[in-house]
């Protein structure tokens, strides 16, 4: 027995230190070999027969605690990954690699689903070469991945050609040839028993898989599973602090926002109850909103801050703003019809404000509400001052001698000084005023009369068939909501200045008073044709200060209207001035003088000048009856004298001087200026 042991002595040693150095399985065979060479006993071979295979087997085991321990430490590697990465194309490229790896393939890979497109694609390769198999999709139920998707179970084959498990396709076939693909393993993502995904591993040549690699890829697939329901519960957490941040964000904004409306109400509240003006309130809202601020009458006249630009008025967007009730935008700014009811009081136009969040958009139109209240409480108190005015009116043109002191003093108490110079508008409805009967339209043209002179210091009042503004001479510009000014001869309005504030002019700062008288009736009829919406015939009586000069002046007034209606010139505004000679007959002054200056004075100053005899001629030519022949025996000249004359007549006074009506006038002029010696 000591000799066997002696004889198989060197032999086991040396398997000793074959498994000590971890040598090849091959390296194990040869120790028995070598004791046949040297001609060992058989009873010593079968000894080193026997230690070999012991030894083959702790060398398998040591080999597979070897594999076990890589497995572990990539494993450990993995779980240390997840979770100190926060990166999930990182971590899912490290399981794949890992797999790859561990295995010993040539190729692995991931794959997802797309719900959207309700199939798989390729999340995650390495170790893969062709573009057409990392592009490729799989459908559920096809191919190896389709399988272990649908069923939620690992499927390995050793050769993916040749194996009819599967649902082979020409999109899939292609790509795993040209991948060059041969044993395929794919095992499933679970995650609450639902499949999240497949992880395979494949070699470019056949190969068995064992049930220890099956199950080691199991293990990495749970990993990637758990990296991916990390992701999602990252980004979810992501979306929800994002979304919390954004309501966080928006309840800021909003508080805000409430916190400036409120500020803003209060302001305009306080604005309200002190008595504030439109201007005031203008400008207490251009401070809270950040812009600047325009308060436009009905007919785009400032009433507060700046005007729009020449054709570039916002009366479409206001028309807008009326329809929808809000405030809407217009280029660059923003526009605010100011209602009371249906009617338009006037325009608010914010600039500098190209973007008006939900908070200052509201605060905007209540600034609209708060301007309409304004305006309306302002014509509310002007049209009650004007009903006791025009008492005064009435009065002072019935019975103008009665007590000419006691109608000036009631004037004075109202703030009106009789003693200074007015001009007496008279203003009747056109022939286009229609609706309700005449008594209607009296009263339309009555309140247009009162818009008209809302700001102004005139009054007005109903009388008689027609209606009669009373308007300070040479200025007292008016421009409430409705109507803008009545001044003739006005001074610019300083900037900011409420409207009605504008200086007004003498006389004389607008020329002579017939012309001021012509322009404030063809002004008055205009604009109030636009206020009441029909056609409004104006006439204007000379200024006068006094209650009886005021009486006569509405007198004179009233009979330029009754001419304009029969010369056909119903719509129009005029003076007794510019009526021509029918200005002499109606007017109260009967001003000769003026009348042939007028209308002779272009030949008067040329005859002065050149000392020539064009008046004489032409006297001549209409007491000759327009024959040329007769007029050159009456001059003592030839006849070309005389159409050489004429038509430098036709030259300064127009070629209508022949005219049947012009010609009239001129005789007329003519015959004047023989009577008065001129």
């Amino acid at each position: 027995m000591n000799d066997l042991h002696a004889g198989s002595a060197p032999a086991l040693r040396r398997l000793l230190d074959l498994l000590a150095s971890g040598a090849a399985t091959e390296d194990f065979a040869d120790v028995l070999a070598d004791a046949r060479r040297r001609g060992a006993p058989p009873d010593v071979l079968s000894e080193i027969d026997d230690a070999t295979w012991q030894a083959l087997r702790v060398h398998r085991t040591l080999r597979q605690h070897r594999r076990r321990e890589a497995e572990l430490t990539a494993l450990f590697d993995t779980a240390g990954d997840l979770a100190a990465s926060r990166d999930l194309d990182s971590v899912l490229q490290a399981i794949v690699r890992r797999a790859r790896m561990l295995l010993g393939t040539d190729t692995a890979y991931l794959t997802l689903p797309d719900e959207a497109a309700g199939d798989t694609y390729m999340r995650v390769t390495d170790g893969s070469v062709s573009v057409l198999f990392q592009t490729l999709r799989l459908s559920l139920g096809d191919g190896l991945g389709g399988l272990v998707a649908q069923s939620a179970r690992p499927y390995a084959t050793p050769d993916y050609r040749t194996d009819d498990r599967f649902h082979h396709t020409d999109v899939i076939d292609a790509g795993v040839v040209d991948e060059g693909l041969v044993a395929i393993i794919g095992v499933p993502l679970l995650l609450g028993g639902r499949v999240i995904g497949v992880l395979f591993a494949a070699d470019r040549s056949p190969r068995a898989f064992s049930p220890d690699e099956v199950a080691l890829l199991c293990t990495l697939a749970a990993h990637a599973a758990i990296a991916l329901d990390t992701a999602k519960a990252l980004a979810d957490t992501r979306a929800a602090l994002a979304e919390l941040n954004g309501a966080n964000e928006l309840i800021r904004a909003h508080s805000a926002a409430v916190q400036r409306a409120e500020r803003g109400h209060d302001r305009l509240t306080d604005l309200v109850l002190r008595g504030a003006e439109v201007p005031d309130v203008a400008a207490a809202v251009a401070a809270l909103l950040g812009g600047g601020i325009a308060v436009l009458d009905t007919e785009g006249e400032p009433l507060a801050g700046r005007a729009a630009a020449p054709g570039a008025g916002p009366a479409e967007a206001a028309a807008a703003s009326r329809a929808e009730g809000r405030a809407v935008r217009h280029g660059g700014a923003w526009v605010c019809a100011v209602l009371a009811g249906q009617e338009q009081l006037g325009t608010l136009v914010l600039r500098g404000r190209p973007d008006l969040d939900d908070a200052d958009r509201r605060l905007f139109e209540r600034a609209g509400v708060v301007t309409a209240l304004l305006l309306l409480l302002r014509r509310s108190v002007a049209e009650t001052e004007n009903r006791v005015r025009g008492e005064l009116l009435a009065d002072l043109l019935t019975a103008p001698d009665r007590d000419p002191a006691g109608l000036t003093a009631r004037g004075r108490r109202l703030g009106i000084d009789l003693g200074r110079p007015h001009l007496v508008l008279v203003a009747e409805p056109g022939r286009g005023g229609s609706g309700g009967g005449p008594a209607a339209v009296r009263s339309r043209l009555a309140g247009a009369a009162g818009r008209y002179l809302f700001g102004a210091r005139g009054i007005s009042a109903e009388h008689g068939e027609a209606v009669v503004l009373l308007v300070p001479d040479g200025g007292g510009s008016g421009g409430g909501s409705g109507g803008g000014g009545v001044g003739v001869a006005e001074a610019p309005a300083e900037a900011g200045d409420p409207a009605g504030a504008r200086a007004p002019l003498d006389a004389a700062a607008g020329g002579a008073a017939g012309d001021l008288a012509q322009r404030a009736a063809e002004q008055a009829a205009e604009r109030l044709a636009r206020l009441a919406g029909f056609p409004v015939t104006v006439g204007a009586g000379r200024p006068a200060s006094g209650p009886v000069a005021l009486a006569t002046a509405y007198a004179e007034g009233l009979r330029c209207v009754r001419a304009l209606r029969v010369l056909g010139r119903d719509g129009e505004g005029a003076s007794a001035g510019s009526l021509g000679f029918l200005g002499v007959l109606l007017g109260d002054g009967h001003d000769v003088s003026g009348f042939v200056g007028a209308t002779l004075g272009p030949l008067l100053d040329y005859d002065a000048r050149r000392g020539t005899e064009l008046v004489r001629t032409l006297r001549a030519y209409f007491d000759c009856g327009g024959s040329l022949t007769r007029a050159k025996d009456e001059l003592h000249v030839h006849v070309n004298t005389v159409v050489q004359r004429l038509d430098r007549v036709e030259v300064l006074l127009g070629r209508d001087w022949n005219g049947p009506e012009r010609s009239l006038e001129l005789q007329l002029a003519l015959r004047l200026q023989l009577l008065s010696g001129a």
